[in-house]
């Protein structure tokens, strides 16, 4: 059996999520697809460092596979984009150690979350767009209370996998770019539809409808209030999965670019 490293991109809009169901469509779902053509008759496991909801997109999702096969990476590579659809990409296959595994091996993740100030007609799959305006010094201030080791249970829903709540979260970075407020969550790992959860509880400390006290009470005592503000997937996207201790995040930049609107008028 030989084991390979998968580097992916997809736009999640059209999948219910990463992992594998027996109904729906999934990322998992459809490269597992692909590989079981390519590798008629071989045992094929594909394995990710962790599972999106469904809408989330990802710019570099890591997965595994395990297959015997004496095909160069790169013609496994090209053989699984030839057989994906358009919104899912293989941006590199590697040849990985045999007990290399996606998931566990990892030591930290990112996420980039975009908000759009404006109404767009070609990135609404890409962003959630919020009328009102947001204070975005109260929404660092907020940021900065999640950073460290926290329980996360007020922004999480069961999920069997979760053997602990508890969750260190790196950095807490903002950005602004044109019309987009850019949000990056950096954490050890993340329990499900949390990352949303702490996107949308920051947005209400922007709209003055929190404040850091509330954040210190959710993180403080169980509270099913954070649910109520759960983010839209549209704006997330599953940035980096990270192998190496003592990663340097590189500079915050928008995943798609709103270009100024058109200011219509005589000449």
């Amino acid at each position: 059996m030989g084991r390979f490293r998968l580097d992916i991109e997809y736009a999640g809009t059209r999948y219910s999520g990463w992992q594998k169901q027996k109904s729906g469509r999934t990322i998992q779902g459809k490269l597992i697809e692909a590989a079981e053509k390519i590798f008629k008759g071989e045992k094929v496991d594909l394995q990710g460092s962790g599972r999106t909801d469904a809408g989330v997109h990802a710019l570099n999702q890591v997965a595994h596979l395990e297959v015997k096969t004496m095909l160069a990476p790169e013609i496994i590579k090209m053989k699984l984009n030839d057989l994906l659809p358009a919104d899912i990409n293989i941006l590199e296959v590697s040849k990985a150690g045999k007990n290399f595994h996606a998931r566990h091996d990892a030591v930290a993740r990112s996420y980039i979350y975009q908000i759009s100030r404006r109404r767009t007609a070609f990135g609404k799959q890409f962003v959630w767009w919020i009328k009102d305006d947001l204070d975005l010094g109260h929404m660092k201030h907020a940021g900065k209370l999640f950073e460290g080791m926290h329980d996360f249970a007020s922004f999480a829903d069961k999920d069997s996998e979760d053997k602990s709540t508890k969750v260190l979260v790196e950095a807490v970075q903002f950005k602004e770019a044109g019309d987009l407020i850019l949000i990056r969550i950096a954490g050890s790992h993340f329990l499900w539809k949390m990352v949303r959860r702490m996107v949308g509880v920051l947005v209400e400390t922007g709209r003055g409808k929190l404040n850091g006290k509330d954040v210190e009470s959710f993180l403080n005592t169980f509270s099913r209030e954070p649910a109520r503000y759960t983010a839209p997937p549209s704006g997330l996207f599953l940035e980096k999965v990270i192998y190496e201790k003592n990663y340097q995040w590189d500079e915050l930049e928008p995943v798609i670019n709103l270009t100024p609107a058109i200011k219509f008028g005589r000449r």
